[in-house]
């Protein structure tokens, strides 16, 4: 199957996300469609990395069906976006979520590993929040559960990477059971938010500070090809942001709106999953397309604005500098356009192998 229609969904769930995201922190944009504000983290989440992460595990496994869940998430979000009832759009969503609990449990069948085991448990924790979402429980209430789906699916994939350091048995002890406490903690937040949050909170930072050890990102920063250079950049960034969020949780508990709840968010949802797709992109886009990147410096451009406005939002949240958090929100969507745009570029400049 071709994954070009698949993308083209993606990228429209993201752009509509992108334009939710901006209105709800303060600009007065036209609201597209009627329910287009309250659908930024749904649009963000399944909508567009739903679609791609189960595409990538679809086009890697080269099984028929395995495309009729990023199909679901691609058509969910396009529903989530132009109509509010009847619930179709929520439905398609759960419903491809739980086609990634298929795909995961194949995978898991196929090599049953820590790294397969923990994606299998993001993408559970993915079809939980969309369930809960769907009968009527509020994003503030869900949301730990779409965080769980994101670092669990990523720190699989980088425990799988990082497995050509050979993580001694004790390091992938510890692993599991900072994994055990994070799922813990996102339980416990559905009874009591204020508890599940924090220890939520506690195993990020933990999480990030395994990673210290054990993830190749760390030793890549100074290797020698610039595109491995770039990606450890990336991922090495994401992994500071990741214990900054798990510290903010620790350190403040569960946030149900304002300009907290804002930092909160997005410090892992921007500053750890959006600079883990930065890094990412370059394996995952030739994968998906069968088409190289050609490296470009340029990306580091992007990459610095994504983080230097993600820090500049997270202070204006604390001090409550209103126009300075629009503003930082503002050049946090730039640099996600700029990282769509600079792709698009380097994969046609690839295939022409000019």
């Amino acid at each position: 199957m071709k994954p070009i229609p698949f993308i083209f969904l993606a990228i429209l769930a993201l752009l509509a996300a992108l334009w939710a995201g901006l209105m709800r922190i303060g600009w007065e944009l036209p609201a597209l469609t009627p329910s287009l504000a309250s659908a930024h983290g749904p649009l963000m989440v399944s909508g567009f990395l739903g679609t791609l992460i189960t595409l990538e595990r679809a086009v890697a496994l080269k099984q028929k069906w395995m495309y009729l869940p990023p199909l679901l998430a691609g058509l969910g979000g396009l529903l989530t976006l132009l109509t509010r009832t009847p619930p179709l759009g929520p439905i398609l969503l759960t419903l491809a979520s739980l086609g990634g609990v298929g795909i995961l449990t194949e995978i898991t069948r196929r090599e049953f590993a820590l790294h397969t085991f923990t994606m299998l448990l993001g993408a559970l924790a993915w079809f939980a929040g969309n369930l809960l979402w769907l009968f009527g429980w509020q994003i503030f209430q869900v949301i730990l559960f779409w965080q769980a789906f994101l670092v669990l699916t990523i720190a699989g994939e980088r425990l799988e990477l990082s497995r050509v350091l050979r993580p001694p048995r004790i390091q992938q002890g510890l692993f599991a059971a900072i994994l055990l406490l994070f799922l813990a903690g996102t339980i416990i937040a559905v009874f009591d938010m204020q508890f599940g949050a924090r220890l939520s909170g506690a195993a990020l930072l933990l999480l990030a500070l395994w990673s210290l050890r054990n993830d190749i990102a760390w030793r890549n920063l100074k290797h020698r090809l610039p595109l491995t250079r770039y990606i450890a950049w990336c991922l090495a960034l994401g992994l500071v942001w990741l214990g900054v969020g798990g510290a903010l949780s620790l350190g403040f508990g569960a946030q149900v709106a304002g300009p907290r709840y804002d930092a909160v968010l997005h410090v892992v949802f921007v500053g750890f999953v959006i600079s883990m797709i930065f890094g990412h992109a370059p394996i995952i886009f030739p994968a998906i397309l069968g088409t190289p990147i050609n490296f470009q410096p340029a990306f580091y451009v992007q990459l610095i604005l994504l983080h230097a406005s993600l820090l500049s939002r997270v202070i204006a949240d604390y001090v409550n500098l209103h126009p300075l958090r629009a503003w930082s929100g503002m050049l946090n969507v730039i640099a996600i356009l700029m990282f769509i745009g600079m792709t698009v570029y380097s994969i046609r400049k690839g295939s022409t192998g000019k």
